[in-house]
């Protein structure tokens, strides 16, 4: 049986932020070596977070809030949000930055950091400086107090060729400054030369804006876990719950499940991590991607203090059926108005939970593919994977 939906969240952002704060999920228009995000994918992607926010104002790109979410949204007994705070294209979004800090004496949180020419430090809600500090990968073992790390070594860029060619197949690599990365963009698995030639690539293009490089042991992990937590001085540290992520065998991110039975060492891990932050000026969501390996040993390979994919999962289980939760997104393969159609059927079953839509017709002049952002809940993980079979079947059936 379905939850209750009048339930609330186990917590909302507007819980944890003063109300003269803004939030903006979007990446900078401006790209960096390590984060290249296609225009409408980080358009979807400030829509992410709306039933979340509560009462907190969230930037949001305009074909994300239309009415067809507002469809979405009723069928499932949730209103449309009112604090949305909408832009159409790069001048628009750098502009209602700009008002609101300057002219409205709003305060913005931002998911990634933006360039010093679009608003100085001065207007962040949490400073800048900690907020890069805390996410550099190359600073890990500085939040972990030198514990749960992998074996890793961080060269200069100019000596990276000398230091990786003492190491054997297969390690990780990754920048280790301060440009912001998201969903293992960022990050380069090699099991080969081939791999390896790849990624020296990669990193020639990024000599100009990256400093050193950080050479990491690949951990065989038999669970690979987003251990999250929030903070204010209100609430407290907050355990808000895990979930496994869903990757490939490079890294890349596609989504996450819920986790039952997470050991109690790795929300522990994640708590000591999560009180370094704190102790540093931190506050808000934070998610940390802890490995396990066959040894029952705790890797810590990133640190997300900011809010992760799988957010908004946790945080809404209250309104979901007991059972299998699975945080995915899909882009239309099809007709958007099909797409649309498909994913509605599948919300009024009780088993598809939205989260965000960015809708492909809103753009007059351009073919736009429509994005869906949802949570699959039921039973089990084999009525999830059939139920989502059929949808993809469905989908196709245009």
């Amino acid at each position: 049986m379905t939850k209750q939906r009048a339930q609330r969240p186990k917590l909302t952002l507007s819980d944890l932020y003063d109300s003269s704060v803004v939030y903006t999920s979007r990446p900078s228009y401006v790209s960096n070596p390590w984060l290249e995000p296609e225009e409408h994918q980080s358009n979807f992607l400030t829509g992410r977070e709306l039933i979340i926010a509560n009462h907190m104002p969230v930037i949001v790109h305009e074909a994300s809030v239309t009415d067809k979410l507002k469809r979405l949204f009723e069928t499932v007994g949730q209103r449309m949000p009112t604090n949305i705070i909408q832009f159409n294209d790069q001048q628009s979004y750098e502009q209602t930055l700009k008002k609101l800090a300057q002219e409205q004496q709003k305060k913005i949180y931002f998911q990634y950091i933006h360039g010093e020419d679009i608003l100085t430090k001065d207007y962040y809600a949490l400073d800048k400086d900690i907020f890069v500090a805390l996410n550099n990968k190359a600073r890990i073992p500085e939040w972990t107090n030198n514990k749960f790390l992998p074996r890793r070594e961080v060269v200069k860029i100019e000596d990276f060729e000398a230091a990786v060619s003492l190491w054997e197949f297969p390690f990780v690599l990754k920048p280790g400054d301060d440009l912001p990365t998201a969903g293992g963009y960022g990050v380069m698995i090699c099991y080969t030369e081939e791999d390896l030639a790849k990624a020296k690539i990669r990193i020639a293009n990024a000599k100009s804006e990256t400093d050193t490089i950080i050479i990491e042991q690949k951990v065989e992990a038999k669970a690979n876990y987003c251990v999250q937590f929030a903070y204010s001085e209100n609430e407290g540290i907050r355990y808000i719950g895990t979930s496994k992520q869903l990757t490939d065998a490079y890294g890349y991110y596609s989504g996450n499940q819920n986790a039952s039975d997470v050991p109690e060492h790795v929300i522990q891990a994640g708590r000591e991590i999560m009180e370094i932050g704190v102790s540093k000026g931190y506050f808000g969501v934070a998610g940390f991607d802890l490995l396990l390996d066959d040894n029952e040993d705790v890797f810590a390979i990133d640190l997300n203090f900011r809010q992760n994919g799988s957010t908004s999962m946790l945080l809404l289980e209250p309104l979901l059926q007991d059972g299998y939760h699975k945080f995915y997104s899909y882009i239309s393969p099809c007709d958007n108005e099909h797409f649309f159609t498909t994913i509605l059927k599948y919300v009024r079953k009780g088993v598809l939970f939205p989260l965000s839509y960015y809708d492909g017709s809103w753009f007059e002049n351009e073919t736009v593919q429509s994005r869906f952002g949802c949570i699959w809940h039921a039973e089990s993980k084999e009525t999830v994977d059939a139920l989502e079979q059929q949808f993809l079947k469905d989908l196709q059936g245009n």
